[in-house]
């Protein structure tokens, strides 16, 4: 392209914004090396002499190609969205591919949470195609394309690592700060910026379920591990040596529990023979980090089966080790309680209401709450002074593992709060608790402890009738409440009234 027509090309971009597509559209492609040797940080590239990218450009001959008449993918189950950003992609001379979980999720039928595109063009050509691109990411570079309140998310293809560049654990950011590969002595990726081909990208991915490829040139899938056979066996596996892949991102730990959860897989016996052994690698891992993972697992739909995992694998000691070492007992009430919970997040999410990490928490850590105040309390009537300091405790120890957000841990307190408050049966005491803000959770959270088998004296039923009745029938409960109140009373001492020394003098 001659300078004259890159400024002109420009100069209508500026102008004109996306109405000039049409103009665009017929200028010549940009300019791609075709023979220029690939480096660290640059995928390697490969356009037909038209412009556009073709998938006959690619050396596919190590990866299976499914035909469109063989396939169950429709374009109608895409969101409109992503097809835009894969053809305008395809149009600039970059392959632009479909990938991961919404492949995977057509082909089985579901409807896929996001649509995530992988392709040969940088984080920063992505950017300069689009203007509503933003790239975010250290570790790993990633373009998020905003339209509305849905976001696309763009990656470049990945190559493997070299030797080069190994840190000690306990680097930090700015150590590696700049580079594009950079990993830890103990086998961890902390910076993945290395670009390569499709193949290595696919080989680069975590489970073979996850590593297809929807192209729009003829609609086909492209499956480079297996992934569909082992989508039809229902079959969980990791791409590669196991160990090694964990130790990459022990992340991929806490994945293959989420995933068979939710798709229903068996983890196949390589890739779940190792996460026992290397459960502890998600010390490694930030609090914050492991808070997200952590809402992943327990608010996609299927927070019971993830739980029993947890339970099943030595992962869940490292996620929730409070929780996991006081339900031993499985059918203890409050081991009981917390398999509820995540039941009723369940049946929330499928009725297409909203769960709050708060109310989860809540739930997983009250069985390490009742047992820090057993050991406080010993025997005695449990204070609210005294539940505040175990809560503190509580969720002080589970903030060392996972960052919960104050918002989430405030609401976590007044949570356990209100059962105190919702067993005290006085007037003022039940029309302080009806007010509290976060009365419905905590509501909710003692019809819980009633259902798991805790004897409450049938104080919930109490409540759920008094939020049913009418003024009327609730001023009549509140009366026959305070009148067969059997607590001793305090009665107001009045003053004496003996005569001021020297008093009678005066008078």
């Amino acid at each position: 392209m001659g300078p004259e027509k890159l400024m002109l090309r420009k100069l209508t971009r500026v102008l004109f914004g996306k109405r000039a597509k049409s103009v665009i559209h017929t200028e010549e492609p940009p300019e791609i090396q075709h023979s220029a040797p690939r480096k660290q940080g640059n995928p390697e590239r490969s356009v037909s002499s038209t412009g556009r990218a073709n998938l006959s450009d690619l050396d596919l001959s190590g990866a299976r190609v499914i035909e469109r008449e063989d396939h169950c993918i429709s374009r109608k189950s895409i969101s409109p969205n992503a097809l835009k950003v894969l053809y305008r992609l395809n149009d600039a001379g970059y392959h632009a591919f479909l990938v991961g979980g919404g492949v995977r999720d057509l082909l089985l039928g579901d409807t896929p949470k996001d649509f995530d595109i992988a392709s040969n063009a940088t984080p920063e050509e992505i950017r300069e195609l689009f203007r509503n691109a933003m790239i975010i990411g250290r570790r790993f570079k990633i373009v998020h394309l905003r339209y509305g309140r849905e976001i696309i998310e763009a990656t470049t293809f990945r190559a493997h690592h070299t030797a080069e560049n190994e840190f000690q654990d306990d680097t930090s950011h700015r150590a590696i700060k700049g580079l594009d590969s950079a990993h830890s002595s103990s086998g961890m990726i902390l910076r993945d910026n290395v670009y390569g081909s499709i193949n290595e990208d696919a080989l680069r991915r975590d489970f073979t379920a996850n590593a297809l490829y929807y192209t729009t040139d003829g609609f086909r899938i492209i499956d480079f591990a297996n992934g569909l056979e082992d989508i039809d066996n229902r079959l969980l596996r990791i791409i590669g040596d196991p160990a090694t892949r964990y130790r990459e991102d022990p992340v991929r730990l806490l994945r293959a529990i989420r995933f068979s959860a939710k798709l229903g897989f068996e983890i196949e016996m390589k890739t779940r023979a190792p996460i026992n052994e290397l459960a502890y690698l998600l010390e490694s891992i930030s609090p914050a980090r492991l808070f997200d993972e952590s809402v992943k697992l327990l608010t996609g739909g299927h927070a019971e089966k993830t739980y029993a995992l947890l339970r099943q694998f030595k992962v869940g000691d490292f996620m929730l080790p409070g929780t996991m070492a006081c339900t031993r007992d499985t059918e203890a009430p409050a081991s009981r309680l917390v398999v509820l919970a995540m039941r009723n997040t369940d049946t929330r999410l499928a009725e297409g209401k909203s769960v709050t990490p708060a109310f989860l928490f809540a739930a997983l850590l009250w069985p390490a709450l009742l047992h820090e105040l057993e050991k406080t309390s010993a025997g005695k009537a449990i204070t609210l002074l005294a539940q505040q300091d175990a809560a503190n405790k509580v969720i002080g120890r589970q903030l060392q593992i996972t960052s919960i957000p104050k918002r989430f841990s405030i609401a976590m307190r007044e949570i356990w709060e209100l059962q105190l408050r919702l067993g005290v049966q006085t007037k003022r005491g039940v029309e302080s608790a009806h007010q509290h803000p976060k009365f419905r959770a905590g509501y909710d959270f003692l019809l819980l402890r009633e259902d798991a088998g805790e004897d409450l004296g049938g104080i919930g039923q109490w409540w759920t009738d008094f939020q049913e009745g009418d003024r009327g029938p609730q001023d009549s409960m509140l009366e026959a409440l305070g009148k067969s109140s059997t607590g001793p009373r305090r009665r107001r001492r009045k003053p004496s009234r003996k005569p001021a020394s020297g008093a009678g003098d005066n008078a």
